[in-house]
């Protein structure tokens, strides 16, 4: 697999119907610069709103894959970033004057033929793949959906299987070991439905843009002469049939596992939708595009959350501190047993990070639990507060004569258990300027890499009492 990006030497077109809408349009690949990805570009609405090939932009996934974004929309995406992603094309812009991508013959191989004739330019930047760390399940029990994505170190490798408990197209089963055999092997298979699907979308006129040339229809039922003249009225065709495979036309298969072939390569054009290039075997028994769309959705997720946790600096004890214990007393007014940080590890304007040290000798354990102690999901609150309390403190000259009042906790989650032992690192960043002393701010507990806390609080800032200053 390549190391460097690469986008493509120069644009390149493609124009066909869309199978939906029947509209005419010409898809424009575009070289884009590096860390760029994939996006799309309406050149037939005012502004050319361009649309991001995300996962989080994901609208519909009835009879494929819709995105929307800056009151634009894009549908069918999921044959031509297949493409993409077998070609290793790291970044290009495409354009297109229409709101369906070209059905073309059903499958990505026009598309792959496009941009191979364009060329590939590597660039300096490097490919960075996101490496499956774990087996990460998704599954829809009604409909009999399992996918999983397993830990590979060197490729990108998919397993389909389909069942549609069909006599004419009962299980079938597609592999590729590496994503560089997509070209040769997944490209050229085109869409199937069934008849009864078919009739169905005729009637409802949802494939005005479909014939009997881009899909395959297998014959799932009986069907008569009758039947046969109306769908060759229908397709302008006079040779309609049922051949002997149980396919409707004289339609030839390239692979007698097309169908499975196929529910590959859409998989591989949802899963793009992740944003990186991923490294894992994935496998999957019964997808769809909703299936497939939720289960990217679940891999962006960890990314995301795997990404955030690489932004905390590791805590090396050997650094001095901001603050000391001694010096967070000279500030907030929290003593014995009731002041929850130790130190303060990094403070600026719109960020705190706090450490506290948990003990067996605090005075909470002997009641929680006696014999499996653990650190209360309110005081590790309470000390995400008082860590968030110094950031807001740092605002006035004279945070001795203040106190903070918290207005409101929300989105409180505790992730994981706080033991005797171990060392929580707070982190609390701004959410919005501070405005009247009141500051809106996210605060985060890690243990290690394991986020075991986060919550969003509000606190005041207000000048202390008489009473308070006693």
């Amino acid at each position: 697999m390549n190391i460097k990006q690469r986008t493509i030497k120069a644009p390149v077109s493609v124009s066909g119907a869309g199978l939906h809408t029947g509209e005419r349009v010409t898809m424009t690949f575009n070289p884009a610069p590096e860390n760029h990805g994939y996006k799309f570009r309406r050149v037939d609405i005012d502004g050319k709103p361009i649309i991001d090939a995300d996962v989080d932009n994901v609208t519909d996934t009835s009879r494929g894959t819709t995105i929307s974004q800056n009151g634009a929309s894009v549908s069918t995406i999921e044959h031509v970033l297949a493409a993409l992603v077998g070609l290793e094309i790291d970044n290009v812009l495409i354009d297109m004057d229409g709101p369906e991508t070209p059905i073309m013959d059903g499958s990505s191989i026009q598309f792959v033929e496009a941009i191979r004739s364009a060329g590939f330019t590597e660039q300096e930047a490097d490919r960075e793949y996101y490496h499956i760390p774990y087996n990460i399940h998704y599954s829809e029990t009604d409909r009999k959906v399992e996918m999983v994505a397993m830990p590979l170190d060197d490729d990108y490798r998919f397993t389909c299987m389909v069942d549609y408990n069909s006599q004419v197209l009962g299980s079938q089963h597609a592999s590729i070991s590496s994503i560089t055999e997509f070209v040769d092997n997944i490209a050229s298979c085109r869409t199937f439905c069934f008849l009864h699907e078919l009739e169905m979308l005729l009637k409802h006129d949802l494939i005005k843009g479909g014939d009997l040339n881009n899909a395959i229809v297998v014959v799932d039922k009986d069907v008569d002469e009758e039947e046969l003249a109306h769908l060759a009225k229908l397709f302008n065709r006079k040779d309609i049939k049922v051949a002997p495979q149980g396919i409707l036309n004289n339609i030839e298969l390239r692979h007698q596992n097309e169908p499975a072939r196929h529910k590959l390569l859409d998989m591989i054009g949802d899963l793009a939708l992740v944003g990186v290039p991923l490294r894992g075997h994935i496998m999957a028994a019964r997808p769809g595009h909703a299936a497939n769309v939720a289960f990217a959705k679940k891999i962006k997720t960890l990314i995301k959350k795997e990404r955030s946790r690489k932004h905390f600096k590791i805590y090396d004890p050997n650094m001095k501190p901001v603050y000391d214990t001694v010096q967070i007393m000279e500030i907030l007014p929290h003593r014995y047993p009731m002041l929850m940080i130790d130190k303060i590890l990094e403070l600026t304007k719109s960020h705190v990070v706090g450490l506290k040290n948990v003990t067996m000798n605090e005075g909470i354990f002997m009641g929680h639990f006696p014999g499996a102690p653990l650190f209360p999901g309110v005081l590790q609150i309470e000390a995400m507060a008082q860590t968030g309390g110094i950031l807001v403190l740092n605002t006035v000259p004279d945070p001795q004569n203040y106190i903070t009042l918290f207005l409101k906790i929300e989105n409180a989650r505790f992730k994981d258990k706080v033991a005797p032992g171990d060392t929580v690192i707070f982190h609390c960043n701004l959410i919005a300027p501070i405005r009247r002393g009141i500051a809106q701010m996210k605060g985060i507990g890690m243990v290690g890499d394991r986020v075991v806390v986060e919550a969003e609080l509000m606190a005041q800032i207000v000048k202390k009492t008489k009473t308070e200053e006693a």
